[in-house]
């Protein structure tokens, strides 16, 4: 994970994921920068190195893609993705398998009626059963 989080430099979160994560006590810096997309207004007292985002996905992924910087972790909200993958803004796929069948919770990605290829890179397996999927999000001409 280390190896990970040394490769990232952005973070983009939805607001419901913003919002548990300081309620679970996370720490926000300035070594990383950290997009909410929200479209409720900006808490009053923002931490450093967040900024609300309220506009357009497609815009804001332009201006994004157009910076240098590291990699990119979408960290969650199963809408946040969707509405990347709407806009062909996303590029890959590294999604861990967990090896624990739950009984509920939040879908990676917000249903609608999209067909996305995708074509695997690579495949990790760790030792404690942890699969790593890699792949690459086939170009979608619009």
């Amino acid at each position: 994970m280390d190896k990970f989080i040394q490769s990232i430099d952005t973070k983009l979160l939805g607001r419901n994921t913003y919002d548990i994560s300081l309620q679970l006590g996370a720490k926000f810096d300035s070594k990383t920068k950290y997009y909410v997309f929200s479209r409720q207004p900006s808490p009053n007292s923002v931490s450093t190195g967040v900024e609300f985002i309220t506009g357009g996905i497609g815009e804001f992924a332009e201006r994004l893609q157009g910076q240098k910087g590291k990699n990119i972790w979408m960290m969650g909200g199963g809408e946040i993705i969707a509405s990347f993958l709407d806009e062909g803004a996303i590029d890959e796929f590294i999604i861990n398998v967990v090896p624990v069948f739950i009984g509920e919770g939040i879908p990676l990605i917000a249903h609608r009626h999209r067909d996305i290829r995708l074509s695997l890179h690579a495949v990790r397996r760790f030792p404690d059963g942890v699969v790593q999927l890699h792949y690459i999000v086939d170009k979608i001409t619009k």
